[in-house]
């Protein structure tokens, strides 16, 4: 593929001005009712100005009762819209983009957050679940269908450029795609096109929502890398339906929570040859589909960037970590092609998010703090 890293590029009608994302991560810097903090909107902020050509916000919770983690960002009432959208307010004052990504935790969600079981297309135990969920009810699953349409309702009304669906990393979409997770006997388990069912009801039920124009695209696993479960023969075939039904481009992840050495977020990532762990789906998925192409996963350098660009290998990409502890990354790789990112894939950032201080790169911050020190 021709062209560069800082070429402008199209999601549905929306132009972005370079191929640089910042993928969706927990911030941690969020109210208990899902209200962004201050702290939030200034981190947006430096992330615009650091370059990047389209954030993807935090995982945000649709209903209450899929709320993972403190600090998460909620977009399930009216009530928040005016703090969110004084966030999309601060991004487009500092002329960025940004989409809203939408998520239920499914079995995912911590019952001490929610104050009750939590729910999945089954009640079994998973490797990636911390307790037997509670089996949704054929008519509770019209109503998390609803729930997701009225969030991306919620995002368009509060200034979101668009939505990005969270069909990854063993989430409740992802739980109905898994035949691991989804043991269901009616018509919502079994075989792929009963498991992608509810997909398919939330992407309809999104799209009738906020209009043909408005851009909605979606994280897609590739694969749980967990025995039985969701694989990428799946994926591709999912993600060529959604193509149908109008999606306006795919974010392409794997991994679980519970994978192993193979889970969304890998440590050790140090050299340009463990980079881009995803890259081999996306390229695959690119041949398969003719929406834009995300990849995200251990991206880290300039070189590999390019490489993969050159190679047709993705459209866009996704990077979260490298972002936290450099923001300006972005405009490091604008100045010099050859640049790579600092983070050194510990996964540190996200221990001071679990102590309600938000999500920063410890490791920066301990290197200051010497530096100081030594003055």
């Amino acid at each position: 593929m021709s062209g560069t890293l800082f070429d402008a590029v199209a999601i549905g009608s929306l132009t972005l001005p370079n191929r640089l994302v910042r993928s969706a991560t927990w911030e941690g810097m969020c109210e208990e009712d899902g209200r962004p903090k201050p702290q939030l909107a200034e981190l947006y902020r430096d992330l615009v100005r650091g370059g990047v050509g389209l954030i993807i916000s935090g995982y945000t919770f649709v209903r209450a009762d899929g709320k993972q983690l403190p600090g998460k960002m909620g977009i399930h009432t009216d009530e928040l819209l005016p703090a969110l959208t004084e966030l999309t307010g601060a991004v487009h004052e500092a002329g960025g983009r940004i989409f809203c990504q939408l998520v239920h935790a499914g079995a995912q969600a911590s019952a001490k957050v929610i104050g009750q079981a939590p729910l999945a297309p089954s009640a079994v135990q998973a490797p990636n679940y911390a307790e037997i969920p509670r089996e949704l009810g054929i008519h509770e699953i019209g109503e998390l269908v609803s729930a997701f349409a009225e969030g991306a309702g919620r995002a368009q009304a509060a200034g979101f450029d668009g939505v990005q669906l969270h069909g990854a990393h063993g989430y409740l979409i992802n739980q109905f795609l898994s035949p691991l997770m989804n043991r269901r006997e009616d018509a919502y388990g079994g075989g792929l096109a009963n498991r992608m069912r509810f997909l398919e009801m939330v992407c309809t039920a999104v799209r009738r929502q906020v209009g043909p124009d408005y851009p909605v695209t979606i994280k897609l696993t590739a694969a749980d890398h967990l025995e039985g479960g969701f694989e990428f023969a799946e994926a591709m075939q999912v993600a060529q339906r959604l193509e149908e039904l109008g999606i306006d481009a795919v974010e392409i992840s794997s991994g679980t929570g519970a994978s192993g050495k193979e889970t969304p977020v890998r440590q050790g990532i140090d050299r340009p040859e463990q980079e881009a762990y995803n890259a081999l789906y996306a390229r695959r998925l690119k041949e398969a589909v003719g929406v834009p192409i995300m990849v995200v996963g251990g991206l880290r350098s300039g070189a590999v960037l390019r490489r993969l660009l050159q190679d047709g290998e993705a459209d866009l990409f996704s990077l979260s970590r490298p972002l936290i502890r450099q923001p300006d990354f972005v405009n490091r790789l604008r100045q010099d092609e050859d640049a790579r990112a600092t983070c050194i894939s510990c996964n540190g950032c996200f221990r001071p998010a679990r102590k309600g201080e938000g999500i920063y790169c410890v490791v920066d911050r301990i290197e200051a703090e010497n530096r100081s020190i030594e003055v």
